[in-house]
């Protein structure tokens, strides 16, 4: 297996400039191709994830032109894909997954949908019930519940409230906002239960007023949308830097020095600047800048019990600060760790433990209390999970060697990661 060394280190400085967000890219790639007319997406992110949804849009006749490594021209469908019959593998991209099933769900057309393995084992049984709620057919290749599916013409009709669980995946959730316009009637989204994520929902419901389509937010309990409503592109759009990613440097800053991130600041629409709240509650030093954040070490952290509900990506990185703190810390409302690339509750506690930290878990907690002394030259197992892989790789900051096997994982998401990390630390 392939392995990457970070050496044993004490300080972290410098200036990182961070890629195009994933979660806004997807969505802006899927809503452009929808669209009437062609819309430029300048600085979109360039990684295996975001490869899987324009291969699924060029399988699905999609023209588009990559113009140089940071921006896309995508010529939209006007909300009629071309191609009513084929097959999409789209790896272990949920936030191409998900949306696809319900755009292809509902604008009509044969379709199977796979991924790799893991991917199999990610429930998506809430939004195909929530489909099936107005109309869809679907069908499970396996295991009921689960992918690879098949989609075959409906007939929509939302004469009713589509009704989805709010406290599973917002990637349900989401998926459903993009498709509705397709439905071409009057929509109501209804949630059960407590919505998680719904930084993550803003996100959507920003970009998507960007291309004309506006709903009406009832406190997070209902989504109404009034028909017409058509995907119109805006001609151009910026994708801004990705805040989940910029977690692992400002981390980086609070441990070990001054850290500033650049292609990001405070108006950004992405909830996971919320890391920074807490992080300086924990004793970190934040400079928000015009075009940039500057995180500085204070002294050292404190660990407290935080609620991770808004959060639950950088939260990952949470877990690491846990080592650089004094005192506990307990990362809660996490329970959708369990369905993400790998159940990440299991994953995080099993390596922390091999650093020699102290765990306790539940369902959809975890608490972690520091050893007196790091373990040195320990081998981290990524679980082919992108986020395990860049949230370890803080560990070195401990002054020690940390091994990170399956180093490549990071393609999904931020594949300069190694590169970019390797030049803030000294």
């Amino acid at each position: 297996m392939k392995q990457k060394k970070l050496k044993a280190s004490l300080a972290a400085s410098g200036l990182v400039y961070l890629p195009g967000s994933k979660s806004i890219t997807n969505r802006l790639l899927l809503m452009s191709a929808l669209s009437d007319g062609k819309t430029l997406i300048q600085n979109y992110l360039n990684s295996d994830d975001t490869k899987q949804m324009l291969n699924a849009l060029k399988a699905l006749k999609i023209e588009f032109n990559i113009l140089d490594k940071k921006d896309i021209l995508i010529k939209g469908c006007s909300h009629n894909f071309l191609n009513k019959n084929t097959k999409l593998a789209l790896g272990n991209a949920g936030t191409a997954f998900r949306p696809l099933t319900a755009v292809l769900a509902v604008m009509g057309g044969t379709y199977e949908l796979k991924g790799v393995s893991r991917m199999h084992e990610r429930p998506i049984k809430d939004l195909v019930d929530a489909l099936t709620q107005i109309g869809a057919r679907i069908n499970y290749l396996d295991n009921k519940g689960y992918p690879p599916l098949k989609i075959n013409p409906g007939k929509i009709k939302c004469n009713k409230n589509i009704n989805i669980k709010g406290n599973v995946s917002s990637q349900y959730l989401t998926a459903l906002l993009i498709a509705g316009p397709l439905c071409n009637q009057d929509l109501k989204i209804q949630i059960t239960g407590d919505l998680i994520s719904k930084p993550y929902i803003d996100i959507t419901l920003k970009l998507l007023a960007k291309f004309g389509i506006k709903y009406e937010n009832n406190k997070w309990e209902s989504f109404i949308l009034s028909s017409p409503a058509r995907f119109k592109g805006p001609k151009k759009i910026r994708v801004e830097g990705d805040a989940s990613s910029a977690s692992y440097f400002f981390a980086a800053g609070a441990i070990g020095g001054s850290v500033e991130v650049k292609n990001i600041n405070k108006s950004s629409i992405q909830g996971d600047l919320e890391f920074l709240t807490i992080i300086k509650k924990m004793g970190a030093n934040i400079e928000y800048l015009s075009n940039s954040v500057k995180v500085s070490k204070e002294g050292q952290l404190t660990g407290m019990t935080i609620d991770c509900k808004n959060i639950p990506d950088a939260a990952m990185t949470l877990a690491i600060l846990a080592l650089f703190a004094k005192g506990p810390t307990t990362l809660e409302s996490i329970a959708s760790w369990r369905v993400k690339e790998t159940d990440r509750i299991l994953a995080m506690e099993t390596e922390l433990k091999k650093l020699g930290a102290s765990v306790i878990t539940t369902e959809s907690s975890i608490t972690i209390k520091p050893p007196k002394t790091i373990n040195n030259n320990i081998s981290i197992d990524t679980y082919d999970d992108h986020r395990m892989a860049m949230c370890f790789s803080l560990v070195c900051l401990a002054n020690k060697n940390i091994f990170i096997n399956d180093p490549d994982c990071t393609n999904k998401t931020y594949p300069n990661f190694f590169k970019d990390f390797g030049g803030i630390v000294e």
